[in-house]
C-alpha cells in the first residue's frame, strides 16, 4: 500500500498524531519504532527519526528503503527567524536548505581566503555557506549536482495554502498564559536547517538577512535532499517554540514547545484532509 510518511524528530513532536491515528501495526526500523495506520482517511507510516541531520536522512532513506512511499511529511518545531513572526505560528516553507554546509575560511591580511570553494551567500565570519552535492532520480550515474535549495511539492503546498484557511491555532497553554498575537500559518519562503541548536540573537539576524529564512531547524533540510534524490513529494511543517536567541530573555523553547506542537500537529492534520494525492 503506498504510505504518506510522517517524520518528527521526537516523540512529543509525533505522539498527537500517534494518538489520533487509526493503528494497524508497529514494526522496527532502525531500532525506532514505526506506527502503521490511517490518519484522517489517508494510509500513513509515524515515526521519529531522532534529532539532527544525519539522524533524519538515515530515518528518511530507511523508510524509502522499506516501504512504497507516496509522499514524506516532516512536523515540529523550530526557531523563528522572521522577525514579523511569533512563537505558536506555523510555517510552511516552499525550499528548505542546509545553511550550516560550510567553509570555514582561512583568514589572510586581505580578509577571508575561502580557497577553491566559490562564496554564493554572504558571510557569519569565517562561515562561509555552500551548496550540497547531490545526484537526483533520473540522472545519469555519478552525475553530480551542487545544489543549495530544495524545493517542496507544489501541489502538496497548494493543499497546505488552502489547510491554512481552515485550522484553528492554538493560542493559550493555560488561561492566563496566552500568546499575542494569536498564531498564524504561513505558507511560502524559506527554511533552513543544520546541527546546531541555535540561541544567539546576532547569528538569527544574520540568518534572516542572508536566507530570508522563516524558521530553523535542525532537520528538515536533510529529509528534502533525501526526498529530492529519490524524487519523492515532501513537504514540511514547523512551528515556532522559541526565537532561536531572539526573544528578551532566557530561551523560550521548554516553554512553549508544547503549544507549538500542538500546532503543527493541527495544521498537518487540516493538510491531510485536503490533500488529494
Amino acid at each position: 500500500t503506498p504510505r504518506i510518511v510522517i517524520l518528527s524528530a521526537f516523540d512529543a513532536e509525533l505522539n498527537r498524531l500517534v494518538q489520533a491515528a487509526e493503528v494497524t501495526d508497529r514494526v522496527l526500523v532502525n531500532g525506532r519504532t514505526v506506527v502503521i495506520g490511517k490518519l484522517e482517511g489517508q494510509d500513513v507510516l509515524l515515526a521519529t527519526s531522532g534529532v539532527s541531520m544525519v539522524n533524519a536522512a538515515m530515518m528518511t532513506q530507511a523508510l524509502l528503503d522499506t516501504y512504497t512511499v507516496r509522499a514524506v511529511v516532516m512536523t515540529g518545531i523550530a526557531g523563528g527567524v522572521n522577525p514579523d513572526l511569533h512563537i505558536g505560528d506555523v510555517t510552511v516553507p516552499a525550499q528548505w536548505g542546509q545553511y550550516q554546509e560550510q567553509v570555514f575560511a582561512r583568514e589572510t591580511a586581505q580578509g577571508w581566503d575561502t580557497g577553491v570553494y566559490g562564496q554564493p551567500f554572504g558571510h557569519y565570519e569565517m562561515m562561509f555557506p555552500q551548496p550540497v552535492e547531490v545526484v537526483p532520480s533520473g540522472s545519469p550515474p555519478d552525475r553530480i549536482e551542487k545544489r543549495f535549495w530544495f524545493a517542496v511539492d507544489p501541489g502538496m503546498l497548494d493543499a497546505a495554502r488552502q489547510a491554512a484557511q481552515t485550522v484553528v491555532l492554538k493560542k493559550c497553554l493555560i488561561p492566563t498564559q496566552c500568546l499575542d498575537p494569536a498564531p498564524q500559518v504561513v505558507v511560502g519562503g524559506n527554511g533552513v536547517s543544520g546541527s546546531t541548536f541555535v540561541d544567539n540573537a546576532d547569528y538569527r539576524t544574520w540568518v534572516w538577512e542572508t536566507f530570508q529564512a522563516d524558521a530553523l531547524d535542525m532537520e528538515t533540510a536533510a529529509v528534502a535532499q533525501v526526498a529530492y534524490v529519490h524524487g519523492t513529494p515532501f513537504l514540511a511543517f514547523r512551528s515556532l517554540s522559541d526565537l532561536a536567541g531572539g526573544g528578551g530573555g532566557k530561551n523560550e523553547m521548554v516553554v512553549f514547545m508544547g503549544l507549538a506542537a500542538e500546532n503543527s500537529t493541527r495544521v498537518v492534520t487540516a493538510f491531510l484532509q485536503t490533500w488529494k494525492p
